[in-house]
């Protein structure tokens, strides 16, 4: 019972111990799920998984796991086994209870804060299997050790029974199976994605050559398995990324080995690369196994190392002279593909994102450890580094080139943000925090757009037709098209050396084109020059695509957009439920009154619904929407669905490039083959 002098104080707004919530358990995780797995999208679902694979990865880097197993169930559930040691089941001293559900229950509760159980642990910077029970509407567990089978099984996070022993197992194996169902209340999308998946433990199965991981989905209509285990290590990796790109020497350069940092502790760092025919350099770096995008100490140190050795082997060997072009770390670097994996015992990253190594010590391994290797292998392989420096020279001169072409440029006020392009329809406000641009395919959809948009913080800019292709250009031949430049121009971060993200001009730079086949391959050209040449605006959230409607359903007065055939047929057969106002036409001109399926629409015609007399509209293309419907469906921030382009595994998206926009057909040909399925709502 709260005192009357309490009661007053809370009466008069007064800020007392009362206000304050203490959210015990996992209570803090289901009240904040995004701030524990980023989000509560497609993104979050995933997390989820990952978390519970890293597990059994952790226990693959003590050398204890070999196998791991994952599927997708039936019911929408998803399995994880791994042949590891086996969650620990005996009573925690501290808690007084099993340590199979402290570790289920407790944040941060596990055994890789403890550097005897777990040498290196990727896990150990994630959230934890904890946070993915707290958001499952239930989780299981199965130990096996000690000759017993272990269970326990959990509820929105909460144990529904002890740890308890349902059955024997043989003595000599151990492992663990986590098996869960995400929770509806936390996500509304609770389909998981194979492809996704798979790429996950494709990437973990190059990075962990010892490990057979495999995936099985066993939903209806769905079933397919997939097997990944690859000796090869990071020398398959670099083969798989390079797939598609001619290789400028058969096998890739390896180099494995370990040092001490000044605390003693062994750090183990593996690499590999390859040069191919392309202009485009692709460095993937990895600590413990997570995926370090911004890189670190141990990208710096590689970077470095490489650019010393080559350029000593070419002074070396003749092959640079004194008088010709200065070569730089980009020259170096061109058409160049590598994988570095490190192992850190106390990895320190910047930030929560577990994006960018600081141990500062690690720079200095990987420079002794892969130049040393470095310099043997070019001793041993002239052929091959003679190659790697030809190429390089080629990278200096075509350097030069665009340096001079980007001068011209500036000279004619192309590149400076302080000139914009003419066609070009700025917003008002100058805070690139509550900017947008828009970058609309064709000029009557600019037209469109211009006139529908909210001119105080929406810019739009109209391009012709489909842009230059630049993954089989160098920067001097991009420069000189038109569209790209005014696209550089107007975004304002310069490009290449000059690239500044900090002086973008529009918070969101968003692409809007048809959706139809041309649409799709402006877009994909678009993707292809941010990701290649301004890929830090994608890392930094700052690229989007539109999502206009294809249909418009007409009923009287009232007008309804549909984003796909999906959502067409949703909104007709709620139409239908309401009372018919009397027999109408349908296409073709025929009475019929008995109509019951939906009446698929022909593109340009309108189609009238028997039942209810509702018309369907087809847009042929963005122009087609006045300037009142684009606002309402497409550019209005509170109606409008926009999509933000991320990029979930770097490797996977540059080797998707590689295969859409490189000169080779026959991948392609694999890779819309293979993906059709997915494709839907284009006029094909």
């Amino acid at each position: 019972m709260k005192s009357n002098k309490e009661q007053k104080k809370k009466q008069e707004g007064q800020y007392t111990a009362d206000d304050i919530t203490v959210l015990k358990g996992l209570e803090p995780v289901r009240q904040r799920p995004a701030m524990y797995i980023g989000d509560i999208s497609v993104r979050g679902l995933h997390h989820l998984v990952y978390e519970v694979v890293d597990n059994s990865i952790d226990e693959a880097l003590a050398g204890y796991a070999h196998n791991i197993n994952l599927s997708i169930n039936k019911d929408g559930s998803v399995s994880v086994v791994d042949d590891g040691r086996g969650i620990p089941t005996d009573i925690h001293p501290e808690e007084k209870r099993s340590a199979l559900e402290v570790v289920m229950t407790v944040l941060h509760a596990g055994g890789k804060f403890d550097k005897s159980t777990y040498k290196v642990s990727g896990g150990l910077h994630g959230v934890g299997v904890s946070v993915v029970n707290a958001l499952s509407e239930w989780l299981e567990v199965e130990v096996v050790r000690d000759g017993k089978l272990w269970f326990q099984r959990f509820e929105r996070g909460k144990p529904k029974n002890p740890v308890k022993v349902i059955g024997k197992s043989d003595p000599k194996k151990t492992g663990t199976k986590v098996t869960f169902l995400p929770d509806g209340q936390i996500f509304k999308n609770r389909v998981y994605k194979f492809e996704t998946i798979a790429e996950r433990l494709r990437e973990l199965a190059f990075l962990n050559p010892d490990v057979v991981l495999t995936i099985a989905d066993l939903r209806k209509g769905e079933e397919r398995e997939e097997k990944f285990h690859f000796k090869g290590g990071l020398m398959e990796f670099v083969k798989y990324i390079d797939a598609t790109r001619p290789a400028l020497f058969k096998k890739p350069f390896y180099a494995k080995g370990s040092d001490k940092d000044e605390n003693g502790r062994i750090v183990e760092v593996e690499a590999a690369f390859q040069y191919n025919d392309q202009y485009n350099e692709n460095i993937f770096t990895y600590v413990n196994n997570i995926n370090t995008h911004e890189g670190g100490t141990h990208l710096v140190g590689f970077r470095t190392t490489l650019t010393r050795s080559l350029n000593t082997y070419g002074s070396k060997s003749g092959l640079i002279k004194e008088n010709s072009v200065q070569l730089t770390g980009d020259d170096f670097r061109e058409g160049l593909t590598a994988v570095i994996s490190v192992k850190v015992p106390e990895p320190q990253f910047e930030g929560q994102t577990k994006t960018k190594l600081g141990n500062s010590e690690v720079k200095g391994i990987v420079e002794g450890i892969i130049g040393e290797q470095l310099s043997t292998w070019l001793d041993e392989n002239p052929s091959d580094g003679r190659k790697i420096i030809d190429k390089c020279l080629r990278a200096a001169e075509a350097r030069e080139a665009a340096r001079k072409a980007r001068e011209l440029a500036r000279r004619k006020n192309a590149l400076e943000s302080s000139s914009l392009p003419g066609k070009l329809a700025d917003c008002s406000i100058e805070d690139p925090e509550h900017c947008e641009m828009y970058i609309v395919e064709g000029d009557s959809a600019g037209g469109s757009a211009k006139q529908g948009r909210d001119r105080r913080f929406q810019a739009i800019l109209p391009i012709k037709g489909k842009i230059l292709n630049v993954e089989k250009s160098r920067m001097h031949k991009i420069l000189e098209n038109e569209e790209i430049r005014c696209i550089f121009q107007a975004i304002g971060t310069g490009v290449g050396e000059d690239f500044d993200a900090s002086k973008i001009r529009y918070g969101k730079i968003i692409i809007m084109c048809d959706a139809d086949v041309d649409g799709s391959h402006i877009r994909t050209l678009l993707l292809t020059l941010f990701f290649r040449h301004m890929r830090e605006l994608i890392d930094l959230g700052h690229i989007y695509i539109a999502q206009p409607p294809l249909y418009k359903i007409k009923k009287g007065k009232q007008e309804l957009y549909a984003y796909d055939d999906e959502e067409r047929d949703e909104i007709l057969k709620r139409l239908k439920s309401e009372k018919p106002s009397g027999t109408s036409l349908a296409k073709g001109g025929k009475k019929d009154e008995k109509e019951e399926e939906p009446v698929e629409a022909v593109e340009g015609e309108e189609v009238v619904v028997s039942a209810n007399g509702a018309a369907i509209s087809r847009f042929k293309g963005l122009g087609e929407m006045n300037p009142e419907q684009l606002w309402s469906t497409t550019m209005n921030p509170e109606t409008r669905t926009v999509l933000q382009v991320s990029i979930e595994n770097a490797a996977d998206a540059d080797r998707t490039f590689s295969i859409l926009m490189g000169d080779e057909v026959e991948p392609r040909r694999e890779f819309i083959e293979k993906n059709a399925k997915y494709v839907r709502n284009l006029d094909v």
